[in-house]
């Protein structure tokens, strides 16, 4: 479905969507983990969404602290999604998929995202 033919909710500005996509560990906890984190639960967003896109696809199964967090931030209630595409070429999609992450092909997830005017923040 494209963003013209899906149904309008009304008002999205106060949605998230949080492109992960870098490899670094730093990064992902002092900066990507943290406010996504925060932004479901302090209520910052209403909804808010971490998409798993890249490098961070191998980090978010290799590192066990990275996984903890992103086990935290699901039951905070933030959805986490990953690329199908980025997961199969690091061999991490079946490991993902066990972690209770959405894996899927994103290119129109995320340009649905941008069009139907969700906050995105990449990083």
């Amino acid at each position: 479905m494209k963003a013209q033919d899906m149904p309008s909710n009304g008002d999205n500005s106060n949605k998230l969507a949080v492109l992960w996509t870098s490899g670094d560990p730093e990064v992902a906890e002092k900066m990507v983990f943290m406010y996504t984190l925060n932004a479901k639960r302090q209520g910052w967003f209403d909804e808010v969404v971490l998409i798993i896109w890249g490098p961070s696809a191998k980090l978010a199964v290799e590192n066990e602290m990275i996984g903890d967090y992103i086990k935290r931030m699901q039951e905070a209630g933030v959805k986490t999604e990953a690329c199908l595409y980025c997961a199969k070429m690091y061999g991490v999609d079946e490991k993902l998929a066990e972690m209770g992450v959405d894996i899927k092909g994103m290119g129109v997830p995320l340009s649905d995202y941008l069009k139907t005017g969700w906050k995105t923040l990449s990083l």
